[in-house]
Parts: structure tokens; sequence; C-alpha cells
């Protein structure tokens, strides 16, 4: 009986990784099995892969000898990047180009590349309408990745590059959820104007990779963006209100004001909802609802994600 193909996942620690990992484990089918790439094997949720079944190996985005032996014999090769962990773009660059070279090198048959829009294409640099981050970047966390897909190409690996969207669980991990207010009431303050925000539970962007990957190599050279809803500030405050059992108001920040706010990051996530406010229509549409739940047929909906963490959720 020959062996299942493997996918290599990088980040399978993480939030999209750790999500592809579970997605090829949970598989009543089994179709696949799963090679966890990570730094730590020693770590808690290394060693939990390895419970559930997983096959996890330690490699470094940084070494791209190392992520060759990591992706040997794999038939697929899921490829993240952390931007926020060293908020360098440069540094996302060379990591996203290492992942490329190893996956050819390899010989992988399938590349999913977890990507998002260069701003610059749409916003120059000489562009008044929002500030330049960092000398050469609009969006340095959106720019880095989009501006790396050419480095997929470019090295001839075949790859599938999948556009992602706002983690509804950045309400829990990145401090975005409702705060109370003078008047006893929840505000949720997002500068989203009144456009419509794509998002998904983090859980299921690994759902929808596997999909990619369940369709076969018919996805390389094409671009697929996912969602879970295409939602409102105000449609989700009001979503937030129904879960939480509280009056929850929405508030549309400026972006100005919230690129002064002064948290790291703060000017470049104020600059990515104005590109996506700016460019609602556009940014909407390459992430089809329809074929995000073709690729994962349980996709969660806002109210579902809701009703799964909503206690997680710090009303602070």
């Amino acid at each position: 009986m020959s062996q299942k193909p493997v996918i290599a996942v990088t980040g399978a620690t993480g939030a999209q990784g750790g999500g592809l990992v579970r997605a090829i484990l949970n598989d009543p089918e089994r179709r696949f099995a799963a090679r966890a790439v990570t730094r730590n094997a020693g770590s808690d949720r290394a060693k939990a892969l390895t419970a559930a079944g997983a096959e996890v190996v330690v490699a470094d985005l940084d070494d791209p000898t190392g992520l060759e032996k990591a992706f040997a014999g794999a038939h697929g090769v899921f490829g993240v990047t952390n931007f926020w962990e060293h908020v360098s773009p440069e540094k996302e660059l060379a990591q996203a180009g290492n992942l490329a070279a190893a996956a050819k090198k390899a010989g992988v048959k399938h590349v999913i590349w977890s990507t998002l829009e260069d701003t610059r294409k749409r916003v120059p640099l000489d562009d008044p309408r929002m500030p330049t981050l960092m000398g050469k970047y609009k969006v340095p966390h959106l720019d880095a990745k989009g501006e790396a897909d050419a480095l997929f190409t470019a090295a001839g690996a075949p790859t599938t590059f999948l556009l992602t969207s706002f983690y509804w669980d950045n309400l829990i991990s990145f401090g975005m959820g409702p705060r109370p207010g003078p008047d006893g009431k929840l505000a949720f303050a997002l500068p989203m104007a009144d456009k419509k925000l794509p998002g998904m539970a983090v859980e299921d962007i690994g759902r929808c990779a596997y999909g990619v990957f369940r369709e076969g190599t018919v996805n390389v050279g094409k671009r697929i963006g996912i969602a879970g809803e295409h939602l409102t500030g105000a449609q989700m405050a009001d979503a937030l209100g129904r879960a939480l059992g509280r009056d929850v108001v929405y508030q549309a920040v400026p972006h100005d004001v919230y690129r002064s706010l002064g948290f790291p990051g703060a000017d470049d996530l104020g600059n990515m909802f104005q590109f996506k406010c700016d460019f609602e229509t556009e940014y909407c549409a390459a992430r089809d609802l329809k074929r995000s739940r073709e690729l994962n047929p349980a996709l969660m909906t806002f109210d579902a994600w809701l009703k799964e963490h909503k206690d997680r959720i710090t009303l602070e």
C-alpha cells in the first residue's frame, strides 16, 4: 500500500498553519499526511500536533537549506510568514524567497502561498491619500506579501496564491473587541466607515487551504480569495450585541485618528483599513464567499464564530 501524499505546513504551531494541519488530520478520508514544520519541536503546540498524528520536523524560514530538507518528499507545501513577529518587510520578503526556492528544489508539486494585495499597485508611493511608511510601503504587512508573489513565480514553484481576510480572532488576540463606554453601552470601534470588511475565522483559512489541496494541481497558477462574510462595522456590532446580550454601538474611527493612536503598527493598520475602504468593491470581489464555501463546506459565519468564542472576548 503506497504512502499518502505529504503536505508540509510552515507556521504549523500558528494560526493559519495550525488550522491546516488540523484539517488534514481531521479529514475522515485521510487523503494526505501532515508534516508540521516548526522552529521548536518541544513546544506544547508542537507536542499536541505530534500526539494528534502529525509528523513534526524542525526548520526555520531564515534557513533555505533546512527548509529544503523539511520539504523533501512532500507533495505539497503551505507557506506563510508572520510579519508581526519581526515587523520587517525585507525579512518577510527574504523568508518568502526561501520558501519558494526550497519548494522548487525539493520538487514539490503544489505550493499554497498565503498572501495579500500589494497596495502600491493602486496607491503609489507619491499618492497623498495615505502616508508612505518605512520609506517604500503604504501597508507594509500587505505590500511585502503581495510583492513576494513574484518570487514564487520566478522560482518556478507551482503555486496557488491564497488571498486571506481579516481574522475575526483579532477581536480576541489583537484587542479589537468592543469596549465599555461612559453610557454603559459597548463601543465597537473600527476604521471602516460604512464599508464592508471581508472577515473569517482563522481556523477556516487552514480548512480552505486544505480544500485547495484536495482539488489538486488544477489550482496551480490561480489566485483564490477567501472570506467567511463581508460585513459592515454596524453589522458586526449588531452580531456582537446579539451574542453578548449587550447593547453594542459601532463607532467609525477616522483613518487619521486610528493612525495616530500610538500602539505598535497603528499607522500600518490605519493604512490597511483605509485601503479596504477606498477599494471596497475590488477587495470584496477578490474574496468570493461561494468559492470559499466550496473549498470549506463548514465555513463559519460571524454569528457562528461568536457563538463559539464570545466568552473569550475581553470587555474592558
